[in-house]
């Protein structure tokens, strides 16, 4: 589902009636992948004016459930919602500023992780978070030590 088509056939395909919020919402996750529901909603008010924020995150819940959105939670931040689904992708998440990076799965087909055990489960997905600090944090941090050496 995640690819760009137009979202008013998204919705559509999967029986949700096309409204003002959805197609703003869902121009809004695709514009700015791995935002939070606040900054959804902000965008979507910039767009439509007046939104509760209830109206958001309803529309959201009912996306994510329909599977034109998908919700991720790094630990430590609040979920955030991406239009890039069913591809098995992982995340890059940066410590400091908390910055999300899609990374395509190394091995293939879903899911691309084999546990060492299944307990029974039938395994359909694999999500895997990497962490680290990105490339602008890294480069904001000069090093204290450079001016006790001049």
């Amino acid at each position: 589902m995640g690819t760009h088509t137009d979202p008013r056939a998204q919705l559509r395909a999967v029986g949700l009636r096309v409204t003002a919020p959805r197609l703003a919402v869902l121009g809004a996750v695709a514009a700015n992948p791995h935002s939070d529901a606040d900054e959804v909603a902000a965008e979507v008010r910039a767009e439509l004016g007046s939104v509760s924020t209830q109206a958001v995150y309803d529309v959201l819940k009912a996306c994510v459930n329909a599977g034109l959105l998908r919700r991720i939670e790094p630990a430590g931040s609040p979920a955030r919602f991406e239009a890039r689904t069913g591809d098995n992708h992982h995340h890059l998440v940066c410590r400091d500023c908390g910055r999300v990076v899609d990374v395509d799965c190394v091995v293939g087909h879903a899911p691309c992780l084999e546990p060492s055990q299944s307990h029974g489960f039938e395994i359909d997905e694999a999500e895997v978070v990497f962490w680290g600090r990105c490339d602008r944090c890294r480069s904001a941090q000069a090093p204290d030590h450079q001016l006790d050496h001049q």
